[in-house]
This record gives structure tokens, C-alpha cells and sequence, in this order.
């Protein structure tokens, strides 16, 4: 297949790095035989297997996966060095840091929860603002962008395949630290039942799906941080700016909704119910703050990847 002929009423009016290219190649007429032929498919431009390998590869990728695989043993192996020491705070609901650190040595289970407690407000932050916010900006500091747009992938393919491959990377960490952990908790202190920081404690079984529930709770309010560091990754070509910028605004909500005085505003704020899933660990499973807590990251996220597209789409790639 041939692109339509340089002066032709058909001619690409813009480079295909340039906004407005797209367009017009998703609109060439392929026949059969051109396809057959190797001839140009925008559906088959930018396999999300390549781009999986190709992610997998890089050193970040190693990096992540041996901080995931080493963070449970070296809290595993603090606990053991260290006397567990009297629970502290209250049984009014209010799970502290260490109430939770109390219980975890309570078995793989509560080893896992705490783990999880102690992950989530960072490391799982940056560690998913890392994996959205790098994949987009990465290629465009390594001035290979406009390569890829240049084969030409559509815009739209190409932020698709990259956040498909993102957003893999980024649910196989929150789901790789407590599994691991789970794993590290058995081994250091058993397979008792898990302990609620309400009082009583929950079968084997029991304490599993609780502990899925919170994974999947906590999987989904990361995809507020992977929305904001994809939307950053198109906004800039530094990496390093998507991924602070995203961290930098999950960092000032916390902050924020930490003001009472801001309430009943800050019940609005994209990370106030980041830590629902403390609801699961209870007697009962409370639903009403976890439901909340989805919409509103579900609503953020939304708009947040509807603008990274908007600008995206009419962005010229130069550099």
C-alpha cells in the first residue's frame, strides 16, 4: 500500500507527528489484499504484548519488583527484633498505626493488613504515579515519541496500549505487596485466625476475603494517582514531573483533608476515602464509605484521562 500521491487532493496536509495527521490515516481505504500484504492497519500498530515486554524490561520494572518483594521480609524481620509492645489507642473505630502494628504479629493475615496500612499512603502512591506517569513522558525525553507516531500509531492507540500496559503494572504491585506479604506473615508468625482491631477475630477463610476486599478497594483508589500521573505524562516531557506532580497532589489532599475545620468540604476531596477499607476490617463490613469512596475516585479518574486525551489528541510532537 502507498500513501496518496504528494499534491493529490488526498495529501496529508500535516506532518504524522503533527495534530490532525491521525485523522486523516485512520481514514485510508485499505483493500484486503493490501492488508494481506503488510499493507497499513491502524488496529495492529502497537501490540500491547510488545509494549508489555518492553515495559517488563526496563530497569524501573526490576527496581519496583525487588522493593515489593523485599519491604515484607524487612518489616517481618524489624518485628522479630523488637518486643511487641501494649496496643495503642482505642476501640472506637478509629484504626491507628499502631493498633495495626500491634496485631500484626497476630498471623499472615494481619501482617498482611498492616503491611498494606503502611504502604498505601506512599510507596504505593509513587510506585503507581511511576508506572502511569513514566510511560507516555519517558518516550518523549527519549525523543523517540515522534518515532512512534511517525510509523505511524494512531494517538489514540498509542495512549490506549500504554495505559492498558500501565495500569497492569500498576494493579500487578498492589496486588503483589500483601500477597507476598501474606506469604512473608505466614512464615514468620503462622496461620492463626485474623484479628480484628475491633475485638473477636475471623476464620481462615473469612479473614481472606476480607483481606481481598481491601486489595480491591485499595487497587481501585490508585487509579485516581494513575489517572493524575498519566494526565501529567502528556502534559510534560520530564518523567520525573508526572510522577512528583502526582505524588505532589495525592501528598496535598491528605493534607488538606487532614483540616477539620474544611468539613463538610473536604468530604469532596479525591483521597478522603482513601483509607475506607478500614470499614472491612471490622465485625461487619461497612459498605457506605468504600461506595463513596468508589464514586468519587471513579468520577476524578474519569475527567482526569478524558483531559489527557483532549490534549494528547491535539498536541504537536516535535521534540
Amino acid at each position: 500500500m502507498t500513501l496518496p500521491p504528494t499534491g493529490g487532493p488526498d495529501e496529508l496536509r500535516a506532518p504524522p507527528t503533527q495534530r490532525g495527521a491521525h485523522d486523516m490515516l485512520m481514514d485510508i481505504d485499505v483493500t484486503e489484499a493490501e492488508a494481506r500484504d503488510g499493507g497499513f492497519r491502524p488496529g495492529r500498530t502497537l501490540p500491547a504484548g510488545v509494549e508489555f515486554v518492553r515495559q517488563l524490561r526496563r530497569r524501573r520494572t526490576h527496581v519496583v519488583a525487588l522493593i515489593l518483594l523485599l519491604l515484607p521480609l524487612a518489616i517481618a524481620l524489624a518485628f522479630q527484633a523488637s518486643s511487641p509492645g501494649p496496643a495503642n489507642g482505642n476501640n472506637s473505630g478509629n484504626f491507628s498505626g499502631p493498633l495495626l502494628a500491634t496485631l500484626a504479629t497476630k498471623g499472615a493475615i494481619n501482617f498482611a493488613l498492616f503491611t498494606e496500612f503502611a504502604s498505601a499512603s506512599f510507596l504505593l502512591v509513587v510506585l503507581v504515579a511511576l508506572f502511569c506517569g513514566d510511560t507516555v513522558a519517558s518516550e518523549a525525553s527519549w525523543s523517540s515519541l515522534r518515532y512512534l507516531l511517525a510509523i505511524p500509531v494512531p494517538r489514540a492507540r498509542l495512549l490506549r496500549q500504554k495505559l492498558i500496559v500501565a495500569l497492569s503494572l500498576s494493579l500487578g504491585a498492589n496486588v503483589l505487596l500483601p500477597a507476598w506479604a501474606l506469604v512473608i506473615g505466614g512464615m514468620f508468625f503462622g496461620w492463626a485466625p485474623a484479628q480484628s482491631p475491633l475485638g473477636g477475630s475471623f476464620t481462615t477463610g473469612e479473614g481472606l476475603t476480607r483481606l481481598l476486599i481491601v486489595v480491591g478497594y485499595a487497587s481501585l483508589q490508585s487509579l485516581l494517582v494513575a489517572a493524575l500521573a498519566f494526565l501529567f505524562g502528556v502534559l510534560t516531557d520530564a518523567p520525573l514531573g508526572a510522577v512528583g506532580g502526582a505524588t505532589m497532589v495525592v501528598v496535598l489532599s491528605n493534607i488538606l483533608d487532614s483540616i477539620t475545620a474544611l468539613d463538610p468540604y473536604r468530604k469532596f476531596l479525591p483521597t478522603h476515602f482513601q483509607y475506607a477499607w478500614l470499614d472491612a476490617v471490622g465485625p461487619s463490613v461497612q459498605w457506605d464509605n468504600m461506595m463513596r469512596g468508589s464514586g468519587l475516585v471513579l468520577v476524578y479518574s474519569a475527567v482526569f484521562f478524558a483531559v489527557a486525551w483532549w490534549h494528547f489528541q491535539r498536541k504537536d510532537i516535535v521534540s
